[in-house]
């Protein structure tokens, strides 16, 4: 009972212009929509708080979405690699690689009124918001078409149409920002949610503690995502950090960790906090996840761990092998059509390259460009002439 997708060779070119999540179709609909409950890998930890079900409720479809996608996403951050090392991506540029259950797990829990903030490490949670493979190799190579128009690079990605408020450099300074969103979506009473991400080397930030407190007070509607890899740059957790639990960081606020390697379990755990955080305000959720790279493209990522422990996590929790398992026992797709679809993912991400070169270089006037917000008392002159001048009361 094998589910393929079609292989629209006509339609190839213009893919790389789509979400991520449209790309997917099925040439056989046959069980597509059939209920499976597929338990998690390993049960939730939780603190002051219930644990949600191991049992996930999931169809073919969305695991055959869930696969490409995540193929998708490896794709594109191997390929953001190779234009790093080629010097077509300057600055600092950090991949995703290993963590790409995270990002599609939560977006298969919330809807795009609900808000994600987080890091550096954003280009798959871009991808995730419906942003396009052509969007993101743009701006990573600094051309107009980017989403930030070429201005932003790898650390400030953007997508405020689909509720994604960034990609911001400064380690933790996203967290007060989330919770800042999540007091205009109570204050609105338009019962969303936002997500605040932020990694193992973020948790000990006095910033995070503080909007916590915050947010608690008020009982916003904030999930606060520590994305565990275990490295804090290149220094380990446990070196780190004297208590790293982070799910119990809050004290009193509930929490919960979670299998980020898992997409189901992330979808469970999101779509939970969701329910919970409407009701009854804050979460922090800890995903145990692991990036296969380094901190950074200037980190190499194998001096402070040892190359058998990443292919030792490539082998036994890879997020996308694990699909793939999920997707062969239930006989839902054949190794050939997997094959298939990996082949395709290449061929779009080259493409995508391909067109993202072609795209302009932002023009020198550009640098004076959205300094100020208009109407609040600062206007820009003469930006040919590089000239500023504010007219403050």
């Amino acid at each position: 009972m094998a589910l393929s997708r079609i292989a629209s060779s006509s339609s190839s070119s213009s893919s790389i212009l789509k979400p991520i999540s449209t790309v997917l179709t099925l040439r056989r609909p046959l069980s597509s929509d059939t209920t499976l409950t597929i338990e998690t890998s390993i049960p939730f930890t939780a603190h002051n708080c219930d644990a949600p079900s191991r049992a996930v409720e999931t169809s073919p479809s969305e695991l055959l979405t869930f696969y490409r996608n995540m193929a998708v996403m490896r794709r594109m951050e191997i390929a953001a690699d190779s234009l790093y090392k080629s010097k077509l991506i300057r600055g600092f540029c950090h991949l995703y690689d290993g963590q790409e259950a995270v990002a599609i797990g939560m977006e298969a829990a919330t809807n795009k009124k609900d808000c994600i903030i987080t890091a550096y490490r954003d280009h798959c949670t871009f991808l995730g918001r419906g942003g396009t493979l052509l969007e993101v190799f743009s701006e990573l190579m600094g051309r107009k078409g980017g989403c930030s128009k070429g201005k932003g690079g790898s650390m400030h990605f953007y997508k405020k149409d689909s509720g994604f408020y960034g990609g911001h450099g400064i380690v933790g300074a996203q967290v007060p920002l989330g919770c800042g969103l999540a007091f205009a979506q109570k204050y609105l009473k338009d019962e969303n949610v936002t997500f605040a991400l932020y990694g193992d080397g973020a948790a000990n930030q006095g910033q995070l503690f503080e909007a916590l407190n915050i947010a608690a007070l008020w009982d916003l509607p904030a999930i606060l995502v520590c994305e565990n890899n275990h490295y804090g740059m290149g220094t380990a957790e446990w070196r780190a950090a004297k208590s790293p639990s982070y799910y119990k960081r809050g004290d009193y606020v509930p929490g919960l960790k979670v299998d980020g390697m898992d997409v189901l379990a992330v979808k469970q755990a999101c779509k939970f906090a969701k329910e919970h955080a409407l009701k009854n305000g804050p979460l922090i959720l800890e995903m145990d996840t692991y990036r296969y790279h380094g901190h950074s493209m200037s980190d190499p990522g194998s001096t402070y761990r040892t190359r058998d422990e990443i292919s030792g996590v490539r082998q036994e929790r890879d997020p996308i092998e694990r699909i793939k398992k999920l997707l062969l026992s239930h006989e839902i797709a054949t190794e050939k059509e997997l094959k298939d679809t990996e082949k395709e993912v290449r061929k779009e991400v080259d493409e995508a390259i391909a067109k993202a070169k072609e795209s302009q270089m932002p023009d020198p006037s550009d640098l004076f460009t959205n300094i100020y917000v208009k109407g609040y008392g600062v206007e820009a002159f003469g930006a040919d002439r590089k000239e500023i001048r504010a007219t403050l009361p």
